[in-house]
């Protein structure tokens, strides 16, 4: 019988080792695995190279892995925003090292790895320091630059339901780059807010069929959403960062 759920965070990361190459899901803290970052911190695994869209918000989950000083080296396309003080304090310290990636360059590597595609070519870049010591080509009359696909020992992604195969759904814009993560890692760790018998996922509805998925874990309700929305965070001036779900939350 086939059964890819394991009981808790701590097994689901058990395993990771140092200097592994990880994926992290997640557009800002939409689709993030909180949990499951959680769990890697506590694990302790160090070294690590984070493929991630950004670079951390506040001081939890992703921002949190960084401070821990677990973290050797981040590709992402978007480190700075006004609440990226931990990695700031970092780079700036010269103690993380940072490969900056345009975003839909960044989604395509990915996609690539997953695809078996050996490498492609992008305009994005061409002309800029991103595109230093990279191949050229034109093609119609167009300037490109040669990327390669990114690859990764294990993906941490997050979905809303999940079955003991591994096959997941999302929840709106938060299945972001869970997908194409999920198919360019050796292994896939997916956490869920609800494992569901088989047969309760319409098949029409499977974004990422379990083939691409090795362990899942339920995690539950989150203290830290309501309805999808955060809550619980705050402002640089320390101001509840939505005040209307800090309402419903109370």
């Amino acid at each position: 019988m086939i059964d890819k759920t394991v009981a808790d965070a701590a097994s689901a990361v058990a395993g990771i080792p140092d200097g592994a190459t990880v994926m992290i899901g997640g557009f800002g803290r939409a689709g993030q695995p909180v949990e499951l970052i959680d769990a890697l911190i506590a694990h302790g695994a160090k070294d690590l190279t984070i493929v991630n869209n950004n670079a951390g918000n506040g001081d939890t989950g992703l921002a949190a892995l960084l401070a821990n000083g677990l973290v050797r080296k981040i590709l992402c396309s978007f480190p700075r925003q006004s609440d990226s003080w931990v990695f700031d304090d970092l780079y700036r310290a010269g103690k993380i090292e940072l490969e900056l990636v345009p975003q839909g360059n960044l989604a395509e590597r990915i996609r690539a790895a997953g695809a078996g595609i050996g490498a492609f070519f992008s305009p994005t870049g061409v002309g800029t320091e991103l595109a230093e010591g990279k191949e050229e080509r034109e093609i119609d009359g167009r300037r490109y630059v040669l990327e390669y696909p990114i690859r990764a020992d294990f993906a941490l992604i997050s979905a809303l339901k999940g079955d003991r195969w591994g096959n997941l759904v999302y929840r709106e814009t938060a299945r972001n780059f869970g997908p194409i993560m999920a198919t360019a890692a050796t292994t896939t760790i997916a956490q869920v807010d609800e494992i569901v018998p088989l047969g309760a996922i319409d098949p029409e509805t499977v974004v990422t069929p379990g083939i691409f998925v090795d362990r899942v874990v339920a995690v539950g309700e989150r203290g830290w959403l309501d309805e999808g929305r955060f809550v619980g965070g705050v402002d640089l001036e320390g101001r509840p960062s939505d005040p209307a779900a800090e309402e419903i939350a109370s």
